[in-house]
């Protein structure tokens, strides 16, 4: 029991002492390195935030959801209207009036980053209840279906959206400390649910909801929980993208984001939190380094003009490649963990004083 407890208390203080590491890492890399490299890292912790809450639906419960980027196109036009200052509010509705109701709204970045998640989680039970009785293609094609009615009212929505010139001059808050903080409280939050009695009922659903409803599991409960969860997270990494680029557009949530989150969640592991933080970062500093691919070409006498979305057509392939040969991703369904990490240390350092012996 002491043994365990001492453990447990180890454990706090190696992840404790990780998030400083994380913290001390941020406040260099926000001072030391140049726009361009900030701008790649960034955009790979907002794709943890929301690649942890399509990981949470369709990961961790096996519930195939393509709504993703209509939760993100919530959260950010709910976070954009709260913070705009009445003034830039005027010149983005120059055409259409906006709704009396939101002219004089203004509140700080953190609240409203908080009723954003809850307003796309708000959204996510709305949806979820109807939906998910579904299974399988037919979930997708229903999640598909509400992401692009979604995206038609709010090009309609002309006195709360703007239509379809959207809102520009969105306030900038968000910088490395904002989406790394938001990364890593996504990560802990839904570390702790999957570790729950929840996290293990949704796995159980997973694994087979037949034998899950005969032990006890309600189904339909614990998929609204973890679908109204990944809509949260979906909620908040739309708003974070939308104070990161200072502009929400209806043509920044189509399908393709969906599909970039998909990638990233299948990349890094179905069920993998670990899998996902690595994916993410990787897929940001890929999709940038692989520009290259779509500007023209020149390759002995044959002349290649560039391409848009070349980049697109070839994470396809390797998201191919990954469910016909690696269906496991990288990390498969495993973890990071410090009892396995200081096991596997302990096992080495043992092994060497064997050698020497």
């Amino acid at each position: 029991m002491n043994g365990r407890s001492n453990g447990r208390g180890l454990n706090y203080l190696l992840t404790l002492g990780s998030i400083v590491v994380i913290l001390l890492i941020t406040t260099w890399a926000q001072r030391t390195l140049d726009p361009y490299r900030l701008r790649v890292l960034s955009v790979g912790a907002i794709y943890v935030t929301l690649a942890v809450g399509l990981n949470l639906v369709y990961g961790f419960t096996g519930q195939f959801s393509l709504g993703h980027a209509g939760f993100m196109a919530v959260g950010a036009y709910t976070s954009a209207l709260l913070t705009m200052p009445v003034a830039q509010k005027a010149r983005n509705f120059f055409i259409v009036p906006i709704h009396p109701a939101l002219e004089n709204l203004q509140i700080p970045y953190l609240p409203a980053l908080i009723i954003a998640g809850l307003m796309a989680a708000l959204l996510g039970w709305i949806v979820g209840v109807p939906v998910l009785r579904l299974r399988g293609d037919y979930l997708g094609m229903a999640t598909l279906g509400f992401s692009e009615v979604v995206r038609v009212l709010i090009n309609n929505m002309q006195t709360i959206t703007n239509g379809s010139m959207g809102l520009k001059g969105v306030p900038d808050y968000v910088n490395l400390y904002w989406a790394v903080g938001s990364a890593v409280v996504s990560v802990f939050i839904a570390a702790r649910l999957v570790n729950t009695s929840y996290g293990r009922a949704l796995k159980a659903i997973r694994e087979d909801e037949i034998a899950a409803e005969s032990v006890g599991v309600s189904l339909f409960y614990h998929k609204v929980l973890a679908f109204v969860a990944g809509a949260f997270f979906a909620g908040v990494g739309g708003a974070l993208l939308g104070h990161w680029s200072s502009a929400v557009d209806p043509k920044m949530f189509t399908i393709t984001i969906t599909f970039q989150i998909l990638t990233i969640v299948v990349i890094g592991g179905l069920g993998s939190l670990t899998g996902t933080v690595i994916a993410s970062f990787a897929y940001a500093v890929a999709m940038e380094w692989l520009r290259f691919i779509e500007a023209p070409m020149k390759i002995g006498s044959i002349e290649i003009p560039g391409i848009v979305g070349m980049r697109m057509v070839l994470f396809g392939i390797v998201v191919l490649v990954v469910i016909v040969f690696y269906r496991q991703g990288l990390m498969g369904q495993r973890e990071f963990a410090w009892d396995a990490f200081l096991r596997r240390k302990e096992a080495g350092t043992a092994a060497g004083a064997g050698k020497g012996v």
